[in-house]
């Protein structure tokens, strides 16, 4: 065995990671290991797919390592990591345990390590944990788009005893998503294609259809090595074909009986992965005693594509099942993972206990916690009202939330609350969402910084109210620049980003029942209403077939401070400031309250929903613009109560 350090990286803080390099012989091969972070600290070990290398983790293992010791290891035939010789055989899964326990061994021999696989590396993890000579070598498991091959041998078995047209509509889904494995079981073809067309092509069909450039080799985690993907891949994919002919068909056709998961579990399931079917996973609470489920609209390899939210997943769940530490140098390192996660003494022992449950009863903490768990998500006009509720749900549910207001105080205030209520993180930007250049700024700021944004929330809104003939240029403008103009740029610069980046995502528009009833006190209000709406229309034809939707929500009269702020025009400042209190009394004896309307959003969002009227006025209102506009229109004539 032998250790090396090879040159440093910037992890995402900016401050420089090292990386170091060692070998570990097992089994008559040289398995090629990089490490990062602090040693003493818990170990999560990483390993990677087919046709990857470890550099497939490169941005997680650099978000990680600035909390945890982070090995990644390349699978035997790939990488830096010699072939076994013959290639027959030579990677049955009782091998490729073999050689995590090697691994486990050089790296961590004191202390069990916390696991993380995506797809074949995956694979090779649920065998790993359900295996009984791993057993105490396994502190957890996080589990991404790779299913145990005898729960899926399961899966089938059941299926073909009860062939419900479900139960075949299933097979025959799952079936269509795996023809890949057809082919690579035919002799020599699968490794004269990726030596040859389709390995100089990989690069550009990850582009295409995940949305994963090529990476330069200065952005890997071994230095001047650490292109992604390497161009080792033909080699690599060519090996790794023996992962498919040593183990599917043997596993399928006779599954262990015995495949019931030793340590806590944590499944990860990208809702758009073109290989596998969510429906694999419908039985494993029968073989993983301690599962906690995840879901993530994103495609199949998402260590590329969404690093930051398998880090802060990654994260958590490792806190939660990390062991009390013994005195010494080792429980001094990790005293400090993760804030306090493995703190000595009662306290320590009772928040390790609390992210314990959080982790268990993950789904409890919001009503879509499953679904919003780590996404990123900005809510303009959050200072107060709908906002503000909105940002809560969200962080109740786990998403990481921006604040954004041009109440740099609100916004602050919002922001600290949402940290408390459960947000992973929360951050708070000023700005007014009319400024193009500012909203600019702010979209570049939050790439950087935090991320691309998941959900978008265009919320922020001011009240007009006034007939059309008292209603001035200037009323217009400052009406249009917030609720349209500040809804288009939103949609323009984060939709941009969503877009680009090629992995969904969500758009709400925050628009209003005046949107589609008329009133002769609110001309300009409702007009800019209308427009956002259609625009939302608009849109979600547009974003379809990019895995974008966008809702567009339409409350009615809610309790919040727009009627506290709204201006009056053609009248007076006093009869202004009298009608103001008026109508805030109003709303206030109606009193809907901020938080349901909150509730649709998120709905709205996990539902994919077009347009939703919220409050009953708004329903109804709804029902009759479209059944009976002559009344809607009748009731526009009415003069309002003031």
């Amino acid at each position: 065995m032998s250790l090396q350090s090879v040159p440093s990286v910037p992890s995402p803080s900016g401050r420089p990671v090292e990386v170091r390099e060692r070998r570990v012989r097992t089994g008559g091969i040289e398995l090629c290991v990089a490490e990062l972070g602090d040693p003493r600290r818990p170990t999560v070990l990483l390993v990677h797919g087919y046709p990857d290398s470890k550099e497939v983790w490169s941005r997680v293992a650099e978000r990680l390592a600035e909390r945890f010791h982070v090995v990644l290891y390349d699978v035997r035939g790939h990488g830096g990591s010699t072939a076994p010789k013959p290639l027959r055989g030579g990677f049955t899964l009782e091998k490729l345990t073999d050689d995590f326990l090697a691994v486990a061994d050089a790296v961590s021999p004191d202390r069990p390590v916390h696991l993380v696989g995506h797809d074949w590396g995956s694979v090779q993890g649920w065998e790993f944990v359900t295996v009984r000579r791993t057993e105490g070598r396994i502190a957890s498991f996080t589990s991404m788009s790779g299913p145990s091959l005898d729960h899926f041998g399961h899966w089938i078995k059941r299926r073909m005893s009860r062939p419900t047209p479900r139960a075949l509509g299933q097979l025959l889904g799952q079936g269509a998503k795996s023809w890949y494995v057809y082919l690579l079981h035919t002799p020599v073809l699968p490794e004269l294609a990726w030596r040859g067309p389709l390995g100089r092509q990989w690069p550009k069909i990850l582009d295409r259809f995940e949305k994963v450039p090529p990476e330069r080799a200065d952005a890997g985690v071994t230095g001047s090595a650490g292109a992604y993907p390497t161009a080792s891949l033909p080699e690599d994919a060519a090996h790794g074909a023996w992962l498919y002919r040593d183990n599917i068909n043997a596993r399928l056709r006779r599954p262990r009986a015995d495949a019931h998961a030793h340590v806590p579990v944590q499944l990860i399931t990208p809702t758009g992965d073109a290989f596998l079917s969510e429906r694999l996973y419908d039985d494993l609470e029968r073989w993983v005693p301690q599962l906690v489920r995840r879901t993530l609209p994103a495609k199949h390899w998402v260590p590329r594509t969404r690093p930051d939210q398998l880090a802060l997943w990654i994260t958590e769940f490792v806190s939660a099942h990390e062991p009390e530490p013994e005195s010494g140098d080792n429980a001094a390192g990790a005293d400090d993972v993760a804030g306090d996660a493995v703190a000595v003494g009662p306290a320590g022992k009772a928040r390790r206990e609390s992210r314990a449950r959080r982790a268990r009863d993950l789904v409890a903490s919001g009503p879509y916690g499953e679904r919003f768990g780590g996404q990123l998500v900005l809510v303009t006009g959050a200072a107060s009202g709908i906002g503000r509720a909105t940002a809560f749900a969200f962080a109740e549910s786990g998403a990481r939330v921006v604040v954004v207001d041009r109440d740099a105080e609100g916004a602050a205030r919002t922001a600290e609350m949402a940290r408390l209520i459960g947000a992973p993180r929360a951050w708070a930007e000023t700005v007014d969402v009319g400024d193009e250049e500012a909203m600019e700024r702010l979209a570049e700021k939050v790439a950087a910084e935090y991320g691309t944004v998941d959900v978008l929330v265009n919320n922020a809104g001011i009240g007009l109210s006034g007939p059309f003939l008292d209603t001035t240029s200037e009323d217009w403008k400052k009406v249009l620049d917030v609720n349209l103009w500040g809804v288009i740029h939103g949609c323009r610069i984060f939709g941009g980003q969503m877009a680009a980046r090629g992995q969904g995502g969500h758009i709400v528009n925050t628009a209003s029942a005046a949107a589609y009833q008329p009133s002769r006190a609110l001309p300009a209000y409702s007009t800019s209403k209308a427009a956002v709406l259609m625009l939302s229309e608009c849109l979600r034809a547009e974003l379809a077939g990019q895995g974008i939707g966008v809702s567009a929500i339409c409350p009615g009269f809610v309790n919040t401070a727009i009627t506290s702020t709204a201006r009056f025009t053609g009248v007076s400042a006093e009869e202004e400031k009298r009608r103001r209190k008026r109508t805030a009394r109003l709303y206030g004896l109606r009193n809907y309250p901020p938080e349901k309307v909150a509730d649709a959003i998120l709905r709205a969002v996990v539902r994919n929903e077009a347009v939703v009227p919220v409050t009953p006025e708004a329903r109804g209102a709804r029902l009759l613009s479209r059944f009976a506009p002559r009344t809607l229109r009748a009731i526009a004539r009415l003069e309002p109560p003031l």
